[in-house]
């Protein structure tokens, strides 16, 4: 049941994800419900997004490369993680702004009046000055991909697990699919460009910071497939972040990717359920990268 199963919402024909694979089949399903699908399980995606990204951004934003930060939204569906990684960008701006703003306060309960406690501490996002590189998304789903535009403006590329363990990358997603590539700086600016007055970096290899699955990965039943999908993976990109209502698909060593502990920042077996996030019954599992 990989993309909710509570009660009915937008673009799902039954409430149990398991009573629609078994009539229409996993393919059949979505391309039903490929325009219009929506995944009831936001609100516990986006709190483990942003409390993956608050602590990801606090141990490794030395690291990141000015103009280099790509997000690949894989098995996207209608955004939600893309949804949450911006709304995570953009909180964590006005953070900085706020925090400008207090440093030329004199009054003494300005940092009381900066950031309201109307989400536990651990959920707000750190400030991020404007030097610091706004994510780029690339997103990619063979069968939702106007959903996704719909929901976030933004374009997916139909490209499905195998095309993308043969090799395959999506652009960024702020181009239509088959756009011809273009130096024109009158362009209209992206969702990601509106952020920093800039459009993203062009490039055609990008080094991904993170790939984000959430609520599709186990739909890959052949070990076999799921290991080159993630072997592939972890020649392009650093970190792999799951999201699921369960603990599926098994990772296994040799498959290019250690797990991490995400409270104390180092390796851990894999199957070990510590330094795991569970936000509103949704699991959040990462993995860092043997490869890259």
């Amino acid at each position: 049941m990989p993309r909710g199963n509570r009660e009915a919402a937008t673009g799902i024909l039954k409430s149990s994800m398991r009573d629609n694979y078994t009539e229409h089949g996993v393919d059949e399903y979505y391309q039903k419900v490929g325009a219009t699908y929506r995944n009831p399980h936001f609100p516990g995606v986006k709190n483990c997004l942003f409390l993956w990204l608050n602590r990801w951004w606090r141990l490794r934003q030395p690291h990141i490369e000015d103009k280099k930060f790509f997000v690949f939204d894989m098995a996207c569906g209608s955004g939600e993680a893309t949804v949450a990684i911006m709304e995570w960008w953009q909180a964590g701006r006005e953070a900085f702004k706020t925090r400008q703003e207090r440093d030329h306060d004199d009054h003494s309960d300005s940092d009381r009046r900066a950031r309201p406690n109307s989400a536990p501490k651990a959920r707000l996002p750190p400030p991020i000055g404007p030097d610091m590189p706004v994510p780029c998304i690339l997103a990619a789903d063979p069968f939702t991909a106007q959903a996704f535009h719909t929901r976030t403006g933004l374009y997916a590329h139909p490209l499905s697990f195998r095309d993308i363990a043969e090799g395959q990358l999506p652009e960024i997603a702020s181009k239509p699919v088959g756009a011809p590539k273009s130096n024109n700086s009158s362009q209209t600016p992206s969702p990601e460009s509106s952020l920093r007055g800039f459009s993203p970096p062009k490039v055609d290899s990008p080094i991904i910071e993170m790939v984000i699955c959430s609520f599709a990965l186990h739909l890959i039943e052949k070990p076999s497939e799921l290991f080159a999908l993630l072997w592939e993976l972890s020649t392009k990109a650093r970190w792999l972040v799951i999201l699921a209502p369960h603990k599926r698909p098994e990772m296994k060593d040799g498959w290019g990717w250690c797990k991490w502990d995400v409270d104390s920042w180092s390796e851990c077996r894999m199957a070990d359920p510590v330094g795991e996030l569970l936000e509103d019954r949704v699991h959040c599992r990462v993995y860092r990268s043997l490869n890259t």
